[in-house]
C-alpha cells in the first residue's frame, strides 16, 4: 500500500522494551504504520539508541544514505532508561523497574512538546503503541496527555494470557502472590483448548536473576490493570498459531507474523545491535547446495559456558553438514568470545575462512538467511521472533531454549505444532555433541515435519495477505487510531 506524499496528520510515539528482541518487531510495527499514512516517532532507550545508530551507519554509507532517506518518516529519538553506561542491561528485572522512574517524564514531555512545536514537520502525536513489557508508565502518560493508546506484545500469546492469568494463577495455588513463584512443579491449562504450560516455565521465573522479583511481580499485575483500559492489546502472531489463545483471550488482537526483515535491505531501518553481515552471509549461502545449510542462532541474551560452546561446535562439525553460525561478540560467558574459545583446530578444520563447510559470522540478516533456499534447518533459541520468522520461512527447529517466554515457545515448536525437535541435555546438564549431531540428522531427513512447517508457513503468509485475518486486523487498529 503507497502512502501520501503529503504529511499525513496522525503521529504515532512507537514504545518499544529496550531489548534486540523488541525494537525489531516494533521499528516494523513503525514501517506498516507509516505505509498506512502515519508519521512515526520512535523512542528507544538512550543505550539502545546508539547501538541501533551505529548498526546502520555502515549500511547507510554503503547505500548512499538510501536507508536515511527512506526513513524520513519515522524519527528516532532517545530516552535515558535511568541505569549508568556501564551497567548490565541483561539484568532486566532492574532495568523494568527503573525505566518507569526516569522514562516517563521524558516521554511525557515529548508528546506535549509536540502539541506546541510542528517545525520538524511531524506534527503533534496523536497515539501511542507502547510495548507491554515497557509497563503501566506509558498508558498512564498517554491518557495523561489524552492521546490514543495501545499496547502490543511481541511474543506468544499463550504467555501474554499467563500474564493476564496471574490473579487466576494465584486464586488455584499455582503461583505465590508475593512474587510468582511456582507453589507446585507440574504442569495446567488456562483453557482446555490452549497449550499445556511447566509451571516451571512461567516467564517471570524464567529470567536468571532472581534479585528483585518480588519488586518485578507487583510491577507486572500493576500492568494488568493498566492494560485492560488501553484501547488495543496487538499481538506479533496469527490465528492459525495460537486459535485456542485467541479464543478464550478475544481482547488480544493477532496482527502478525510482523515481516521482520523482509524489506529491501538498506532502504528500511531495521533496529540492528550489531551490524550483520549481509554480503558474506548471503554470497555463502549461494554456494551451498538446496536444503543442505544448518543455520545456527542464539538472538541476543543466551549465553553459554565455554564447555558447552565447544560442545555446540563439535556437534556442528560432527554432523558433517555445511553450517552458518552466529556468534555473538558477548556469547561466551565471562569474556568476548575469541578463537580460544573455540575446540583446538576448529577454525582451521570447518572455518569458511579455510576452506572449510563452516561459517563464523557475528552477527547476520537473519530473515534473508532463513528465506534462502539452502537453509535446511535452523538451531535456535526460540526467542518468539525467531520462532516466527522460521515458521513462516517453512524451516523447521532444533529448539534449544534459554531463558522467559523461550520454554513456552519450544513445547508450540515440538509438541503442538511438531515443527521442530527438543535439543536435551545430559545427566551432567550438557548438551552433547553427539545428541547436536544426532538431531541434526533427524531434523534433515523428517520429510512429515518438513510437510507440516511448509503447511504452517502458508497459514502463516495467507494470514498478512489481502484478506488476511491479521491484515484485517491491523487495518481495524489502523482505522481506529485514525478516526
Amino acid at each position: 500500500m503507497t502512502c501520501s506524499t503529503m504529511t499525513p496528520r496522525q503521529h504515532a510515539l512507537v514504545i518499544p522494551y529496550p531489548a534486540q528482541g523488541h525494537v525489531i518487531p516494533l521499528l516494523e510495527l513503525a514501517h506498516a504504520l507509516v505505509d498506512r499514512g502515519f508519521t512515526v516517532t520512535f523512542a528507544n532507550s538512550e543505550f539502545n539508541h546508539r547501538r541501533v545508530l551505529a548498526a546502520m551507519a555502515d549500511t547507510t554509507k554503503k547505500n548512499g544514505g538510501a536507508g536515511l532517506a527512506a526513513q524520513n518518516r519515522i524519527r528516532l529519538v532517545s530516552v535515558p532508561d535511568g541505569m549508568e553506561p556501564g551497567e548490565d542491561r541483561n539484568n532486566l528485572v532492574r532495568l523494568t523497574v527503573l525505566m518507569a522512574e526516569h522514562m516517563a517524564p521524558r516521554v511525557e514531555d515529548l508528546i506535549r512538546r509536540s502539541h506546541g512545536d510542528n517545525a520538524d514537520g511531524f506534527g503533534p502525536i496523536t497515539c501511542m503503541v507502547a510495548d507491554y513489557n515497557v509497563g503501566t508508565w506509558a498508558l498512564h502518560v498517554a491518557r495523561r496527555t489524552g492521546i490514543k493508546s495501545a499496547a502490543i506484545w511481541p511474543a506468544s500469546a499463550a504467555v501474554l494470557a499467563s500474564l493476564l492469568s496471574i490473579h487466576e494463577l494465584i486464586k488455584d495455588g499455582i503461583v505465590d502472590s508475593n512474587d510468582g513463584s511456582a507453589l507446585k512443579q507440574g504442569t495446567f491449562k488456562l483453557s482446555p483448548d490452549m497449550p499445556v504450560m511447566q509451571t516451571a516455565h512461567l516467564a517471570w521465573n524464567c529470567i536468571g536473576n532472581h534479585e528483585g522479583q518480588e519488586a518485578l511481580f507487583r510491577y507486572l499485575i500493576g500492568g494488568i490493570r493498566a492494560v485492560e483500559s488501553c484501547d488495543f492489546i496487538l499481538c506479533n502472531s496469527f490465528h492459525g498459531a495460537e486459535e485456542g489463545t485467541f479464543a478464550r483471550f478475544p481482547k488480544v488482537v493477532p496482527i502478525g507474523p510482523l515481516l521482520t526483515g523482509e524489506r529491501a535491505p538498506g532502504k528500511a531501518l531495521v533496529g540492528h545491535f550489531w551490524r550483520p553481515e549481509d554480503d558474506a552471509c548471503v554470497s555463502w549461502l549461494d554456494a551451498q547446495p538446496a536444503r543442505s545449510v544448518v543455520y545456527v542462532a542464539f538472538g541476543s541474551f543466551t549465553m553459554f559456558d565455554t564447555r558447552q560452546f565447544r560442545e555446540l561446535a563439535l556437534g556442528l562439525e560432527l554432523s558433517g553438514r555445511p553450517f552458518l553460525w552466529v556468534v555473538r561478540p558477548d556469547i561466551v560467558r565471562g569474556d568476548d568470545a575469541n578463537d580460544d574459545d573455540y575446540p583446538e583446530g576448529f577454525l582451521g578444520r570447518v572455518g569458511a575462512a579455510s576452506g572449510g563447510r563452516g561459517m563464523v559470522v557475528a552477527w547476520s540478516p537473519q530473515q534473508r538467511v532463513l528465506a534462502h533456499p539452502a537453509v535446511a534447518c535452523f538451531v535456535s533459541h526460540c526467542g518468539w521472533n525467531s520462532t516466527m520468522e522460521g515458521v513462516r520461512n517453512g524451516v523447521p527447529f532444533l529448539a534449544w531454549p534459554y531463558f522467559a517466554d523461550q520454554f513456552v515457545n519450544q513445547g508450540y515448536i515440538c509438541d503442538t505444532w511438531k515443527v521442530g525437535l527438543r535439543a536435551e541435555a545430559d545427566e551432567t546438564g550438557v548438551i552433547t555433541k553427539e545428541h547436536i549431531a544426532g538431531r541434526v540428522g533427524e531434523l534433515m531427513s523428517d520429510a512429515g515435519m518438513r510437510e507440516r512447517v511448509e503447511a504452517m508457513k502458508k497459514v502463516a503468509l495467507e494470514s498478512v495477505m489481502e484478506g488476511g485475518s491479521s491484515r484485517d486486523n491491523f487495518d481495524m487498529f489502523v482505522e481506529a487510531m485514525k478516526a
